[in-house]
C-alpha cells in the first residue's frame, strides 16, 4: 500500500508539472510573456538547477563544498566549444558539459573528500578559482574577452533538464546510496564504523552534483550569448551556496524556492543598481536572525501535506486512532 501510495504521488507530481509545462510554453509562444520575464523564467530554472545538485552535497552528504562554480564554468565552456567550434547540437553539448564536469568531480574528489570541515571548503574553493584562472588564460576559448556563444536555450529543454535533475536526485537520497550519505551527514566517524565506504559515498555525491552543475553551465552558456572567467569567481560559489543555506539545509523544496525566490528579488532590483545588493543583503540578514534553520528546515513540501491530511482526520478516524 504504502508502494502504491508512493507511484501516486509521483504521477501526480509528473501530471502537475506537465500541466506547468504547457502552460508556460503556451505563454512564451504567444508572446504573452515579454523577453525579460522569458529571461528570468530561464535564470530559475538554472539555478533550481544549480541548487538542488549543491543541496545533495552539503545538504545530504553534508559536505561543505563552496567550488561549485568551477563545474559550471567546465560545463559552461565545454558546451560552448562543442556548439560554436565543432558544430555539434545542443542536446550534445549539454550532455558533454554534464560528463566533463563529472570527470573535473572525480578527479578533485577522491584526494579533496577526505578533508572535513573548514579544509574541504578551502580546498573546493581552489578548486574552483583554478578553474577561473585556467579559462582566463586559454586563447582558444577566447581568455579574459569571453566567448561569444549562440542564444540555443528553449523552454523545454531547460524543463526537460530541471525536471530530470529533481527526479535523479530525490530518488538517489531515497535509495540505499542517499541512506549512506545521510549517515555520513549525521555521524561521519559512526558512518565509517559500520562499515560505510564514506570516501566513496562522498565521492558519489560530489560527482552527482559535479554532472547536474556541468548541465546548468552549457544552458547558462548558451543562455547569457557571452561567458568570461569573472562570471565563474568564488562569489558565484556563494550565491549558489546561499541558495541552499536559505532554503534549509537537507530540504530539496526549499532550495528550489529559495532559487525561486531569489532569483525574482534579483530581477527585480536590476532598476536599483545601487540599493540591489542592499536590499538583498537586508533579506538574508533578516531570515537568517528570524529563522536561521533556513525557509524549511529539512522538512520538504511533501511533509507538509501529509500533516495536513493528518490534522484533517482528528483524533479518531472510525475505529483506529490516528495522529491528532
Amino acid at each position: 500500500m504504502n508502494v502504491f501510495k508512493q507511484a501516486k504521488g509521483f504521477w501526480v507530481t509528473i501530471v502537475l508539472a506537465a500541466i506547468f509545462f504547457v502552460v508556460m510554453q503556451f505563454l512564451i509562444n504567444g508572446g504573452i510573456l515579454n523577453p525579460f520575464y522569458v529571461n528570468t523564467l530561464y535564470t530559475i530554472g538554472i539555478n533550481i538547477i544549480l541548487a538542488v545538485s549543491l543541496h545533495l552535497v552539503i545538504g545530504i552528504t553534508g559536505q561543505f563544498s563552496i567550488g561549485h562554480a568551477g563545474f559550471l564554468a567546465v560545463g559552461a565552456y565545454v558546451s560552448a566549444i562543442i556548439t560554436m567550434k565543432l558544430g555539434l547540437p545542443f542536446p550534445v553539448a549539454l550532455l558533454a558539459g554534464g560528463v566533463v564536469a563529472a570527470i573535473a568531480g572525480i578527479i578533485i574528489g577522491i584526494p579533496t573528500l577526505r578533508l572535513r570541515g573548514d579544509y574541504l571548503a578551502i580546498a573546493t574553493l581552489g578548486f574552483g578559482e583554478i578553474m577561473r584562472i585556467l579559462f582566463l588564460n586559454i586563447e582558444y576559448v577566447g581568455g579574459a574577452s569571453g566567448m561569444t556563444v549562440s542564444h540555443l536555450i528553449t523552454w523545454p529543454w531547460l524543463f526537460g533538464c530541471v525536471l530530470a535533475t529533481i527526479i535523479v536526485i530525490v530518488n538517489f537520497t531515497n535509495s540505499t546510496h542517499g541512506r549512506a550519505c545521510l549517515s555520513i551527514r549525521e555521524n561521519e566517524i559512526a558512518a565509517d564504523a559500520m562499515g560505510i565506504n564514506t570516501t566513496y559515498y562522498k565521492v558519489m555525491a560530489f560527482v552527482i552534483g559535479a554532472f547536474f552543475a556541468g548541465v546548468a553551465g552549457g544552458l547558462h552558456a548558451h543562455n547569457f550569448y557571452i561567458i568570461q572567467p569573472t562570471n565563474f569567481g568564488f562569489l558565484k560559489s556563494f550565491d549558489i551556496l546561499i541558495l541552499v543555506v536559505l532554503g534549509g539545509l537537507g530540504s530539496m523544496s526549499g532550495s528550489v524556492i529559495a532559487a525561486v525566490l531569489l532569483t525574482i528579488i534579483s530581477a527585480f532590483l536590476a532598476n536599483y543598481p545601487e540599493l540591489r545588493m542592499v536590499i538583498y543583503s537586508l533579506v538574508l540578514i533578516v531570515m537568517m536572525l528570524f529563522r536561521p534553520q533556513g525557509l524549511m528546515g529539512t522538512k520538504e513540501i511533501t511533509t507538509f501535506l501529509k500533516m495536513s491530511k493528518a490534522a484533517k482526520g482528528g483524533s479518531q478516524d472510525g475505529s483506529r486512532q490516528t495522529v491528532a
